[in-house]
């Protein structure tokens, strides 16, 4: 679950925006004054939502800067009352990613910080496949547990891959044979009952069953 950490004073408009958005599945955590969210900075939060005017002597500039020194990467949304470009501008100085003018629509923020989701963590992960401690990198066609390498040949990667985009799906030998061999292969399905075996032997947390008398199904 991604985390949002809202700096906002308004503690009507704050518990609005919060509701919205563990709505749509964030976990949310808030803080009415600036010196507060700095206290917090250092913990995991996956999208800063910075208010500029706040109620205390720190204002959404003075945060943003105390989090750029700590990470550099973190997704911060600036809120404003005051529609100017002066505040744009240095919002985007500061390294901000986006900008929202109050008054605001609470679904519009949601669709604003699922879109920054989506391009910052979900786009690196779409090449990543994991399966209980087991990862998958689909562009370097590497496995690894505990960060240690797994070799394994192309047609293992091939099945393997197969298996953890489909779990629970059960697979026919013929129906892996295509996949795996291509539509012109004209072997013995038994060679989907080796390879399953040499997969199981080198990954041996895999939950393959088997399938009597039609195939293969990988569990979580």
């Amino acid at each position: 679950m991604y985390k949002i950490c809202l700096v906002e004073d308004e503690i009507d408009l704050a518990t609005v925006v919060k509701m919205y958005l563990e709505k749509a599945g964030y976990d949310v955590i808030t803080f009415t004054k600036g010196a507060d969210a700095i206290d917090y900075i250092g913990n995991k939060v996956d999208v800063w939502i910075l208010d500029i005017m706040l109620g205390d002597d720190v204002n959404g500039y003075d945060v943003i800067k105390q989090i750029r020194e700590k990470d550099p990467l973190v997704p911060v949304i600036f809120t404003s009352a005051r529609d100017q470009d002066l505040d744009r501008i240095l919002g985007l100085e500061l390294g901000s990613d986006d900008y929202i003018t109050k008054p605001y629509s609470s679904k519009e923020l949601v669709l604003r910080v699922n879109n920054i989701i989506k391009r910052v963590y979900q786009a690196k992960e779409t090449n990543t496949l994991e399966y209980l401690d087991y990862e998958i990198d689909l562009d370097k066609r590497i496995v690894k547990y505990k960060n240690k390498e797994i070799k394994l040949t192309t047609l293992e990667f091939d099945l393997l891959v197969l298996l953890v985009q489909n779990i629970n799906k059960s697979f026919s030998r013929d129906e892996i044979l295509s996949a795996i061999w291509g539509s012109d292969y004209f072997g013995s399905d038994r060679a989907v009952d080796d390879l399953v075996r040499r997969l199981r032997k080198k990954m041996p947390l895999l939950n393959v069953n088997s399938i009597y008398g039609y195939g293969y199904r990988l569990s979580a």
